[in-house]
């Protein structure tokens, strides 16, 4: 599946930004193709699930066997015998299935994915992912399916904060955190942009309370416009 870009031209949102997470995650489930089977991982990418409409067709996908899972539960639709791979409680939709976690990766790791959105701790320009481990001493690594999904799906889209809490881009020329897959990465939703990137590079699609000049002067990669 080739996923297009409506954007003709870059387009810099001055008045709108930064983004919170409800509107990073609506921001995402804007640019899925309707009809797609879809992976979100833990954490922030599974609020995607949460701006689906009900006609998109798009089929989700959990790492923990189930097909057709729909937005978060709530309240009295809380079951606690059905939740998301992060044990979240979730809806189920009409029809949706039900089977083995071995099953599970095995449709992860034969490409039958279109689209996988998953969290980060760094993105290079390039499209490699790092995402399960910091390289910290005491940090505890969380490796879960995030290397079968960055390489089974045919599209990975990272959710993400552009900068870290000190202030360091996660955006970067080559990733220093170990690497969960190469090469893999096509979209990066950050709070303050929304970037392509690949072996061409990094291109702004869309920013969000900065300016293409305010872009270029933080990360330290070279960045192109449509």
């Amino acid at each position: 599946m080739s996923i297009a870009v409506a954007a003709t031209q870059t387009i810099e949102h001055l008045d709108r930004g930064p983004l919170s997470k409800d509107e990073l995650a609506a921001l995402v489930a804007r640019d899925i193709p309707q009809g797609s089977y879809v992976n979100l991982g833990i954490g922030q990418p599974t609020m995607v699930a949460d701006h689906l409409g009900a006609d998109s067709g798009i089929v989700l996908h959990t790492e923990n066997g189930m097909l057709g899972m729909g937005r978060a539960a709530r309240d009295e639709e809380v079951d606690p015998d059905l939740t998301n791979a992060g044990k979240i409680p979730v809806t189920e939709l009409p029809g949706a299935a039900y089977f083995h976690h071995a099953d599970s990766f095995a449709m992860m790791r034969g490409g039958h994915l279109d689209v996988c959105v998953l969290g980060a701790f760094q993105v290079s320009a390039a499209g490699d992912l790092a995402n399960w481990h910091t390289g910290a001493p005491d940090a505890i690594p969380a490796v879960g399916g995030a290397m079968d999904l960055a390489i089974g799906a045919k599209d990975v889209f990272v959710m993400m904060t552009l900068f870290a809490k000190d202030g360091s881009p996660k955006l970067v020329p080559r990733c220093t955190y170990p690497l969960t897959g190469v090469d893999c990465v096509s979209r990066v939703y950050t709070d303050r942009a929304l970037f392509l990137v690949g072996t061409e590079g990094a291109t702004v699609v869309e920013t969000f309370g900065m300016s293409m000049e305010e872009l270029d002067e933080r990360l330290d990669i070279e960045l192109h416009t449509l």
